[in-house]
């Protein structure tokens, strides 16, 4: 019988370490943190590289990375227990390194850059002496649809020029170097041939921050680039020409699932914040606990957190597997971002007035998660490649069954 989803003693024992390291390091220093984040930007960063220190003398280093890299070899279901570990506190991936955008950008370089380019990019990433950021949305055009992507290089003897414009490029203001898609070729064999991606040491001449995009969430570094006149020499080409679309779908597709491992842990802490408040709050004659209006919320939440969890494990095991993922992980981004956003907002009624304010993290989680529905692919993007995916699989086959994750049922 090969359905199995326990783990491993040793890994169910890296699991609880990895649990036991955000209990007793992570979180208690995130108070500070955030204080400090605002005050003394020095003592911030000096105790931010504590933490990674801590992880790292601990062995809970770049989980999602091959050994001979300085990681500990995990594959993706392996993956999915520490990250949902792991994100139940705000710097808990920072602290390990596996958090977005360099996890997402180490596994491109890991795929696709030179020995050369993965000694000056890939191995200080992977060291945590560099940061990075990936560039490829645009203000004018649709973020969803990379075909349409106008930043242009043209070739200049040994050199590419390149012009253009970017936004909501996350981690650009604190990043030492980007991973820059542009359009390379004017008339393709086909759209998707158009783009080529390139490594971009910052700050170079031609590559200028215009800001940092106030969100919901505040301004933390989604940043506006322009692009005039970049001089990037061959070399710095990461994969073939036209290979731009290529190279993104294949960072996006386990990146997205990552995305939803540390949503899990998310939409898990609210839960259990939400039972908490039901057992400690007494109104009306009785615990919130004890209120059917409530319960139901407990149950959808409890319901729809499980779903998200075998989501995931089924499509990191296709991942590990070799098999194709892209059905499966598209459809758990979709529910989970969902997911996440339901049992915060549940999680905040349940609290009431209380959730509602910033003495409770539950504020912050919202804020952050109503992103969740558009980063990585916008819901109805999701919706429509499942949907397209479905029709295919009755035109071919007679039956949506291998839609559905083409499970043994």
């Amino acid at each position: 019988m090969a359905i199995d989803f326990t783990l491993d003693p040793e890994l169910e024992q890296l699991r609880l370490k990895v649990r036991g390291f955000i209990d007793r390091v992570i979180a208690p220093a995130e108070a500070e943190l955030l204080a400090l984040r605002d005050s003394d930007k020095g003592s911030y960063i000096s105790k931010l590289i504590g933490l990674r220190k801590t992880a790292r003398a601990e062995g809970l280093w770049l989980p999602h990375m091959p050994e001979d890299w300085g990681g500990m070899g995990l594959g993706h279901v392996e993956l999915a227990m520490v990250q949902a570990e792991a994100a139940k506190a705000y710097y808990g991936p920072w602290a390990l390194n596996c958090q977005a955008p360099d996890e997402g950008n180490m596994h491109t370089l890991l795929h696709w850059a030179t020995p050369e380019q993965a000694a000056r990019y890939l191995r200080p990433l992977c060291d945590g002496r560099a940061t990075s950021c990936f560039a490829m949305t645009e203000p004018e055009v649709a973020g969803s649809d990379p075909t349409l992507i106008r930043t242009h290089a043209y070739q200049d003897g040994d050199e590419w020029v390149i012009n253009g414009h970017k936004w909501f490029i996350s981690n650009a203001h604190r990043a030492s170097f980007a991973i820059l898609i542009v359009r390379t070729e004017d008339e393709p064999d086909e759209p998707r041939a158009a783009n080529t991606a390139f490594l971009v040491d910052i700050p170079s001449e031609g590559w200028r921050e215009v800001r940092q995009i106030e969100t919901m969430h505040g301004s933390t570094g989604h940043s506006e680039i322009e692009i005039e006149d970049l001089r990037l020499h061959q070399s710095q080409m990461l994969g073939g020409r036209g290979q731009g679309h290529l190279l993104g779908q294949y960072r996006l597709g386990p990146a997205r699932l990552a995305h939803c491992m540390r949503w899990i842990a998310q939409a898990e802490t609210a839960l259990d914040m939400m039972v908490a408040r039901s057992l400690d709050r007494f109104s009306h004659g009785s615990l919130l606990a004890e209120k059917q209006g409530i319960q139901w919320m407990i149950a959808d939440s409890t319901v729809e957190l499980y779903q998200c969890k075998l989501m995931v494990l089924h499509a990191a095991s296709k991942i590990d597997a070799g098999d194709d993922f892209k059905s499966e992980v598209s459809m758990a981004k979709h529910f989970v971002a969902n997911t996440l956003n339901r049992v915060i907002d549940r999680s905040i009624q349940v609290h009431g007035a209380l959730g509602y304010s910033t003495d409770t993290p539950l504020a912050h989680m919202y804020q952050q998660a109503r992103w969740a529905r558009f980063a990585d692919g916008a819901d109805e993007v999701h919706q429509m490649r499942i949907a397209q995916r479905t029709i295919a699989a009755w035109k071919n086959h007679g039956s949506t069954r291998t839609a559905t994750g083409d499970l043994p049922l």
